[in-house]
């Protein structure tokens, strides 16, 4: 048997076909990866090889079958069959020869690719920036798919009798089986039909092995596989000896135990995820909200179509992501990738404004293309689907205080929780309450509109009268909102809000102790900032957080419209930045704020932190390093932008501006007497649990007030700055405390996932890009030169004596 199996390996070395089969593949592998621009490593930007990995199973179609039709085929031209056929050793042992030299044969065409891996490895930004093992793990999954396509290469070279024929065969049969299974798949859409061609096919498989993940399912899928096609082989070469029934019995047998085998390991999930960072194994909170599911979830994806290279990797680790939630939900979750624009029928503009109005928002990019810059509409957009609720998620994670490719990367690393808490938010039942105090002078309806609005698709929103609820209705709010309040609070309100902080509610406090607003301004041109009363500072204090009388300016700031003149009867205005409309851009690492966009404030105060038993407490906004804070009573003009602010006064750490609070607080009126209306002290005192609960404080309630349109009274999207045309995070940070404040599962912690960005060295892509082109379409190239130079030596040595 290994006689058989070095003679087929020195044989194929021997001739020069050999050599040329593997220097096409070498080649048309190479001009892919590294010369053609849509699908060249230079010009996808980051320092992976999945370009490759992508593009190896269709040049396989072709290399495999001239490696396999001669193994038996050319036998029987050469009349060497029947002579084979003496020799002591069985057809198993005949077959198992055959097939292991092919698939040496096609391992050894594959180590010269390895140049791909080392010229990667140094043009990668730094040097080494490459995720090795997720290379690894890639190179299993296409040696995998290779033993298979030898295994089919095989059978056919023993149905036929001559060599082109077997190539023929084995290339179109290779082809058939890998994409024939996922097309007709695709015929049976939402059908049990659709999932089983997707599993009988190759595709599937192999996309899920070549990220850099070894399934027990994909293993023993490609394992069956192959041992179907060497069993239907053997039968074919023993036909003579064997009855029909005795083969068809055969057969039957080994289908019987091979679907055993793939129907246990598809019931004892096991994978290895090769990857550095594990990006492919999801958590256990994400494994216990998939094994909530009781019914379908359908998942429609909108990124698709031309995408540019960022995009498309966003697009690819969406996939990979719905892919592995798939495997972890047992097969309950269906997802199609779709481009709405191609689904328009030309109406682009109608079909637009109607995704919009089921929260489906477009992105507009500018392309870098030969001709320049063109614009392009994305829509980085998934909706889920399950049962009658629908709820549509945001894939793309803006930022634009980062560069382009850490915002992708972001949005990378923050797919599984966006997928599980949009799973976890449309499958739970009922709505969870969510509810904004009133009558102490906070935001109106329309200031809040965009933030009532945008919480009410996953949570039932509405005001609170702290004067009419009772105890009993508190308990079934789950997150109060106290929105920028002017009024005090009276005593019976406190208490209330203690008795529900008591009983594990979660409050969000969003507080200006300083009055004074912008539009106060417009006319006398300044304004006196003074303290604001508000009854709350006891209550704050001993929970753990002060909210001071201060106002802070900030040099990283907003701009404002100013009237700077008239020209012609009209109103001139000029833009000019307004140091005390801080923009605050996160830099902590709390999941609530991590890899959001910049936070537009107005008039924000400081917060800080006091010592409170059995409170954690954590800073997650501050204003820049370039801020001072003003004591009120102070004078605030609008002649203030006209000054150029002195630098060495605004230096300082940043001063807090939000604060996160978790665990058991104290009650406010303990050994105190109750408010005059709450006669039955001793039943309210007994009813006080002191569950673990959690708050946050903001030092600025307009961080939720959306702008309005004063002509058409219509309100702008939270965040935007219609002075600046500027979309701000306030909006992401609104949803994310509140998913934060309701969360008890820990979801939110998933958004601490880290994915490396893995970018390529642009500079030294473009001043040497034809060095390292010839380096890796000729590199290859000459060491199969090489190798032939000592294999003949070798030869050549050998039979000179």
């Amino acid at each position: 048997m290994f006689s058989i199996l070095i003679k087929d390996v020195s044989t194929f070395f021997h001739s020069l076909v050999g050599y040329l089969t593997i220097a096409l593949f070498l080649v048309v592998s190479g001009l892919f990866l590294w010369v053609f621009p849509e699908t060249s490593v230079p010009e996808y930007g980051y320092a992976t090889l999945t370009g490759f990995f992508s593009i190896a199973p269709y040049i396989f179609m072709f290399l495999i079958p001239a490696i396999t039709m001669r193994a038996i085929a050319g036998e029987r031209e050469e009349g060497t069959y029947e002579w084979l056929m003496t020799k002591p050793i069985s057809y198993w042992q005949l077959i198992l020869a055959k097939y292991a030299s092919c698939l040496l044969i096609v391992t050894m065409a594959i180590l010269p690719t390895g140049v791909y891996y080392i010229s990667i490895y140094y043009l990668g930004a730094p040097v080494g920036n490459i995720d090795t093992g997720a290379v690894i793990g890639s190179y299993i999954g296409l040696f995998l798919l290779g033993a298979a396509f030898c295994a089919i290469g095989i059978f056919i070279s023993a149905v036929c009798t001559n060599a082109v024929v077997a190539f023929l065969l084995s290339a179109f049969l290779c082809f058939t089986l890998f994409i024939g299974f996922d097309y007709l798949s695709t015929l049976f859409v939402d059908s049990a039909l659709s999932e089983a061609f997707t599993y009988l096919g190759i595709l599937a498989h192999y996309d899920s092995v070549s990220r850099g993940v070894l399934d027990l399912r994909d293993f023993c899928f490609f394992i069956s596989f192959s041992a179907l096609f060497l069993l239907l082989t053997y039968l074919f070469i023993e036909r003579g000896r064997k009855t029909v029934w005795g083969q068809l019995k055969g057969i039957i047998l080994l289908l019987v135990a091979l679907l055993g085998v793939n129907f246990l390991a598809n019931y004892n999930f096991f994978r290895l995820d090769f990857t550095s960072e594990k990006r492919y194994t999801l958590s256990e909170v994400s494994k216990d909200v998939l094994r909530s599911l009781t019914d379908d979830l359908r998942v429609v994806v909108f990124l698709e179509g031309e995408l540019p290279a960022g995009f498309q990797r966003l697009k690819g680790a969406t996939k990979d992501m719905l892919a592995d939630l798939k495997a972890y939900a047992g097969g309950q979750i269906k997802y199609t990738f779709i481009n709405p624009l191609s689904e328009s029928g030309g109406q682009e503009q109608s079909y637009v404004e109607a995704l919009a109005a089921r929260g489906i928002e477009p992105t507009n990019l500018s392309v870098k293309t030969s001709e320049g810059l063109s614009q392009k509409t994305i829509f980085p957009v998934a909706v889920l689907m399950y049962g009658d609720e629908e709820l549509p998620v945001q894939l793309l994670q803006n930022n634009r205080f980062i560069n382009p490719e850490d915002v992708l990367n972001n949005s990378v690393q923050n797919l599984e929780y966006t997928f599980i808490n949009g799973i976890k938010k449309i499958t739970s039942g009922g709505k969870p309450i969510v509810a904004f105090t009133e009558g102490h002078g906070e935001l109106n309806d329309l200031q809040v509109y965009d933030a009532m609005h945008s919480l009410g698709i996953t949570y039932q929103v509405g005001r609170l009268n702290l004067d009419s609820i009772s105890f009993e209705t508190l308990k079934q709010i789950k997150v109060m909102v106290v929105a920028k309040p002017q009024k005090a609070f009276p005593e019976l309100h406190k208490f209330k809000i203690d008795y529900f902080v008591q009983h594990g509610g979660k409050v969000l406090w969003a507080v200006n102790q300083t009055q004074v607003e912008l539009d106060s301004m417009r006319n006398s041109g300044n304004q006196v900032a003074v303290a604001r009363s508000l009854n709350l500072d006891d209550m704050l204090f001993k929970y753990g957080v002060r909210l001071n009388y201060n106002l802070i300016a900030d040099l990283n700031c907003a701009q404002i419209p100013l009237r700077v003149g008239e020209v012609g009867g009209a109103d001139q205005f000029q833009l000019v930045p307004w140091l005390f409309y801080p923009i605050l851009v996160p830099k902590a690492t709390h999941p609530i704020i991590k890899n959001i966009d910049g936070i537009r404030s107005e008039f924000s105060g400081t917060v800080d932190t006091l010592p409170a038993a059995n409170i954690k407490k954590e800073i997650i906004l501050r204003s820049s390093p370039f801020s001072k804070a003003l004591n009120v009573p102070t004078l605030i003009s609008l002649d203030m932008v006209s000054q150029n602010p002195k630098p060495e006064d605004f230096r300082s750490t940043g001063y807090p501006v939000g604060v996160v609070l978790e665990g058991a607080f104290p009650s406010v009126f303990k050994n105190r007497p109750v408010p005059e209306p709450l006669v039955d002290t001793f039943s309210y005192r007994q009813q006080s649990p002191q569950l673990s609960g959690k708050m946050i404080v903001l030092s600025d309630g307009n961080i939720l007030k959306n702008e309005i349109n004063q002509q058409e009274r219509m309100p702008y999207s939270l965040g935007w700055d219609r002075a600046t045309q500027q979309q701000y995070g306030n909006k992401t940070l609104l949803l994310n405390m509140v998913d934060y404040l309701n969360d008890e599962s820990g979801i939110i912690a998933l958004r601490e996932k880290e994915v490396k960005l893995r970018l390529l060295d642009k500079l030294l892509i473009k001043n040497d890009k034809l060095f390292w082109q010839i380096l890796n379409v000729g590199g290859p190239l000459l060491l199969l030169f090489l190798f032939g130079l000592l294999q003949h030596w070798i030869r050549k040595r050998k039979y000179a004596h």
